[in-house]
């Protein structure tokens, strides 16, 4: 039957392709006559605008960026109604000579790239030359600039895309963008926004991750005519001023500090200790040279980083600077400039775990986190994390009270003077437990005072507390540990050292299983045979679709390894390794320390308890237990005055 074919875009009622005549019957089309047009230029860029304008924070970000470009040390952000009545940002820039407005606003313009070799290594935030016209087209625009060192300013109006005559105007060095009414001609567009509050925190958000970044640059905030934020522009990159500010003082004194370069990468910023963690991840802020980015791999590195420490379901809190050559990214993936693609991302991946997991190893009760500079529970922060492997735990010296004479209880004595406590250590001997000659152990004759400088971070045991937990006396007031998790979490370390000692050993199956897999993952099973290997599978591909194991880790025998060798495969299509087989096996040795671990209830002499805390003080990730609960915590003499209101 024939009928009708119309083709409309947008708000401009145009078509493309057939026209309104062609018909359609059981033969198909007859093309009585096509025509192709050039779409107008207020149409391209309200189409560019849909890609690269979302909501008023997409506006705010492009031109703060184009400030910081320019070289802005102050920028100045007024809104009106969540930025959908105005938007205006004014800078201290370079700022444009008049004649240049009109083609600032066209498609394409831009001063930032002029050839491949530029766009290859690109190290702006902008380099498109989208951004101004695209929001010109859907708004009532003004631009007012002077450059530098000029006495001459100029400005330019543009109402929906309709360009306007650049006319004298005062105004200082640096430029003013002006943007009213957003989508005031695209109401499709303009009832997808939200509630005012809503729009405004989107805004607030983007430049909390900017201030984060450009600690060197003053950003001032008002909304509806009154100031709402403002950041100073004193600080250093690694500012613990600009990070309090951000992210307040409960993050900055829970954090640890990284620094770590080679393979031509460099990481530096914060990670929050595990005992510090978030329900969403409201507090994970990425960039790469600079540029706030979202990064599917890096993300997942730094997930796995805190695999064996975070409490089930809970996010890690960091502020992350990932810096390499501009020639080995690519910025340009995204409208939006949120992504970026990595030449080498299976290094980057591996690059940012290790980093972040050496750091985390150190995280032994009784140490204390913080930015240095920023006040802590209890002590100063701890130096920057530096390189992988960590520092060796310190040895600490215990004086007797009368003679001042150290007495033997070092804790580099203390692992080897202890090692009953673990039956040998070997995972032969399945999970650890107090043995009862653990009583004869060497103990100090008398304790020092309490304010001595020379108690270990744990102190000593002073009492147990309804079989649960210890109590023990430091210099600066009390320590409290549970006695389950921090046993377990010993005895898994231990586990885990044991193992990777003996290495990875594989068991042949007595019968080869045969998979039916996708040809993806079949191709994936090829590629990497080596790494699969290396991970305790023999896998060869027998088919298109299908696959031959021959072998398994032995460990992990006994499980079902055809589930587990799918997720490894998955892993290395999408991050290009796969950490499945060692967070089975890791899964499995959690359980033994869990099922060997001293029991609630079960009474502890002072020698015992003292033992556990030397240990604690020289176990890896002894913060936490195996399921990321805290094993201990600190309460200071002043948090305990509070209590009773002493001195007020």
């Amino acid at each position: 039957m024939p009928g009708v074919f119309v083709c409309a875009i947008g708000q401009t009622g145009r078509r493309l392709g057939y026209d309104e005549r062609d018909s359609f019957d059981d033969a198909g089309p007859h093309r009585q006559a096509v025509t192709i047009r050039q779409l107008p230029d207020t149409l391209i860029n309200q189409i560019a605008a849909g890609e690269v304008i979302e909501r008023p924070a997409s506006v705010v970000k492009e031109l703060v960026e184009n400030a910081l470009d320019a070289g802005a040390r102050r920028i100045d952000i007024d809104l009106e109604e969540g930025g959908v009545r105005l938007i205006r940002i004014r800078d201290d820039g370079k700022g444009i000579e008049p004649d240049q407005l009109p083609l600032a606003v066209s498609r394409h313009a831009t001063s930032k790239i002029a050839s491949l070799d530029d766009l290859e290594g690109v190290a702006t935030l902008g380099f498109r030359g989208e951004a101004l016209p695209s929001i010109a087209s859907v708004s009532r625009f003004a631009l007012t600039s002077r450059r530098d060192g000029s006495d001459r300013a100029a400005t330019l109006e543009i109402d929906g895309g309709r360009l306007g005559e650049v006319l004298p105007k005062s105004h200082p060095q640096g430029t003013t963008v002006e943007v009213r009414d957003l989508f005031f001609n695209v109401p499709a567009r303009r009832k997808f926004l939200k509630a005012e509050r809503t729009e405004l925190g989107h805004i607030e958000e983007w430049l909390r991750q900017l201030a984060l970044a450009r600690p060197d640059v003053e950003l001032r905030v008002s909304h509806n005519g009154k100031p709402s934020r403002r950041w100073k522009g004193e600080g250093d990159l690694l500012s613990e001023v600009r990070l309090h500010e951000a992210l307040g003082e409960e993050f900055a004194r829970n954090v640890l500090r990284i620094e770590h370069e080679g393979a031509g990468l460099r990481l530096h910023g914060w990670i929050a200790q595990p005992a510090y963690n978030r329900a969403s991840a409201d507090q994970q802020y990425l960039y790469v040279n600079g540029r706030a980015v979202r990064d599917r791999s890096i993300a997942h590195a730094i997930k796995q980083a805190y695999a064996d420490v975070l409490f089930h379901g809970r996010q890690p809190a960091y502020v992350l600077f990932l810096e390499l050559d501009p020639r080995r990214v690519d910025v340009n993936v995204h409208p939006a400039k949120h992504e970026v693609r990595f030449r080498d991302s299976r290094l980057i991946h591996d690059f940012v775990y290790r980093t972040l997991q050496s750091a985390l190893a150190e995280t032994r009760a009784g140490t204390v986190a913080g930015v240095p500079g920023m006040p802590a529970n209890d002590a100063a922060g701890m130096p920057p994390f530096s390189g992988y492997g960590g520092a060796a735990a310190p040895a600490y010296t215990y004086l007797d009270r009368a003679t001042q004479s150290p007495l033997p209880m070092q804790v580099a004595e203390t692992r080897a003077g202890y090692a009953a406590l673990y039956g040998g250590g070997t995972a032969s001997a399945g999970a650890p437990s107090f043995p009862p000659s653990f009583a004869q152990m060497p103990q100090p004759a008398t304790l020092p005072h309490s304010d001595d400088a020379t108690l270990p971070p744990l102190g000593y045991a002073i009492a147990q507390l309804h079989g649960i937990y210890i109590l023990a006396e430091t210099a600066e007031g009390l320590i409290v540990v549970d006695m389950h998790a921090a046993h377990e979490r010993i005895g898994y370390e231990k586990l885990k050292h044991a193992h990777d000692g003996e290495g990875l050993r594989t068991q042949p199956l007595l019968v080869p299983s045969t998979l039916a897999v996708s040809e993806r993952e079949a191709d994936v099973a090829e590629r990497e045979a080596q790494t699969l290997a290396e991970l305790g599978f023999e896998v060869t591909r027998s088919g298109p679709q299908s696959l031959t194991l021959r072998s398994v880790p032995a460990l992990l025998a006994h499980g079902d390894v055809e589930a587990l060798l799918r997720d490894v495969l998955a892993d290395l299509r999408e991050h290009g390794e796969s950490r499945r087989v060692g967070a089975a096996r890791d899964e499995l040795l959690a359980t033994m320390a869990c099922h060997g671990a001293v029991r609630a209830n079960r009474r502890l002499t002072l020698p015992e308890m003292n033992a556990l805390l030397r240990e604690m003080e020289i176990t890896e990730r002894s913060g936490q237990c195996n399921h990321g609960r805290p094993t201990w915590a600190r309460f200071t003499l002043p948090d305990i005055d509070r209590w009773f209101l002493r001195g007020r």
